[in-house]
Formats: C-alpha cells, structure tokens, sequence
C-alpha cells in the first residue's frame, strides 16, 4: 500500500496548489491512497463544504480536520454525511461526524484515524485513552493516525506510544514541516507534515497581519495569503499484510502561484 499524506491545506491558495499539484504526487509515487488535512481549507479558516469538495475533486481520499473542524455551521452535514470527512476521535460523542474511517482494498482494509491533541489546545478527551481504546475496535492490517497537535513533546509521545501497534503516526497543526521522519518499531512518524498553502506568509495568513497583532496585541481578522505556494506531506509504504511501514519520505513541492 502507498499512501501520501498532505499537511494542512490553508485556504483558497491551499486548494487552487493541492488541485495544480496532488495529481502529480499520486503519478509520481504510483500511490493507492491520498489524506489531506483540510481544517484551514475556507476562507479564513475552518472547513466548508465548497472547500471539502475542492479537496475530494483535487484527488484526495479521506479528509482530515482538527481544532478548526466546526468553525463553519455549513460542514456539519458534510460531517453527517461523508464517511471519510473526519473530525478528531476525541471530541467526544456529543458532535456529529467520525473519527475513524475504513476503506477496503480487497485483500487488506486500511483505518485513518483522526486524533486532537490537549496540550495547548482546546478541551478533548485524552487522545491516548482515546485511540488505546479504538484499537481494540478497528480489525485493519494497516491504521493511519493523524495526530493534530500543537505541542512537539505530545506528538512524539503519541509517536513513541504507538510504535508497533499502528503503521503511522503523522503529526499536523503547526503548519512547518519538520526534518524528523523516521520508521519506529514498524510505524511510520514525522512530527508535522507541513502545510500547503502561500509560501510568503506566516502559516498560510497574510504576514502583515501577523506582525501587526504581535505588535499591538489586537484581533484582527485572518487573510489567507496568496501568491506562491507550498504542498508539504509525506510518502509511506506499508507491508499489506503486517501494516508494517517499510518506507517514508517528506516532500514539499513548490506551485507558482494562487
């Protein structure tokens, strides 16, 4: 099984780059599977369903979101409705929408998992207690767990808590990718995927705002920046059988402009 995994798409840039260049990604790695983290993907930020389509049409499989899920009234019956538009796990029972999803593949099923983080993060239930108990549920040779955290020391826990027990662990939230990708005991880890989104800006938002608020500590409305972009994942193989991660590579491609 091959499978890329792309970090988090950051508006109208985000998804005009995933839409020029996912395609070539899945050519170039010959890949089964494509997850997309798509929590920034509208207009300022959260989900929508205009955006989630993008992001299916794009070429993307399964659709992952995290903090910013719910920003959007207009994606809860999105949620509702799509089995593979998944919110974090442990938000909990009270909210629409999943936090697994399984996709058969004949021989073998392959089960994303969609995880939040607590530390410096909004309330959720323990992600560890949480995907501890999903697998003792999910019967997939290969799980993908897309970890959306803020805090590198949460992220690399996660990664060391389930090596061996799942095929990945792919960290997102922060929006730069990170140069640590390794195979830990069978189970494929990098800290963050990065982001895909305007390369001149502060994690996809127009700089200048940024700056001004760090500045002046006002509010001030986020901007999705525009011009050239950044599709930041992964690539990983997995043994079918054993779910095991027998290869992993980041990647970052360069879009000339949104």
């Amino acid at each position: 099984m091959r499978t890329v995994f792309i970090g988090d798409v950051v508006g109208s840039a985000g998804r005009g780059a995933l839409a020029a260049v996912l395609p070539s990604i899945r050519r170039d790695y010959n890949a089964d599977l494509a997850i997309v983290n798509g929590e920034n993907s509208a207009d300022g930020n959260g989900i929508d369903p205009r955006s989630a389509q993008a992001i299916y049409d794009a070429g993307a499989d399964v659709i992952t979101t995290g903090n910013h899920a719910f920003r959007k009234n207009s994606i809860v019956e999105e949620f509702e409705r799509r089995d593979t538009l998944l919110r974090p796990a442990n938000f909990g029972g009270y909210l629409p929408g999943k936090g697994v999803c399984r996709l058969d593949f004949g021989s073998f099923s392959v089960s994303v998992v969609n995880l939040i983080g607590t530390a410096f993060m909004q309330p959720a239930d323990n992600p560890f207690g949480c995907v501890e108990e999903l697998l003792k549920e999910i019967a997939s040779e290969i799980v993908i767990v897309d970890f959306h955290a803020e805090a590198t020391s949460e992220k690399r826990a996660m990664g060391f808590f389930l090596a061996g027990k799942v095929s990945a662990v792919f960290g997102t939230h922060t929006h730069v990718q990170t140069a640590d990708e390794e195979i830990i005991d069978g189970t494929g880890y990098i800290t963050d995927a990065g982001m895909t989104g305007a390369h001149n800006s502060v994690l996809g938002v127009e700089k200048d705002i940024i700056i001004e608020k760090f500045l002046t500590y006002y509010p001030k409305k986020y901007v999705s920046a525009s011009g050239e972009c950044d599709v930041c994942g992964v690539f990983a193989e997995f043994d079918n059988k054993s779910g095991k991660c027998v290869k992993l590579e980041r990647f970052r491609r360069t879009y000339g402009g949104c």
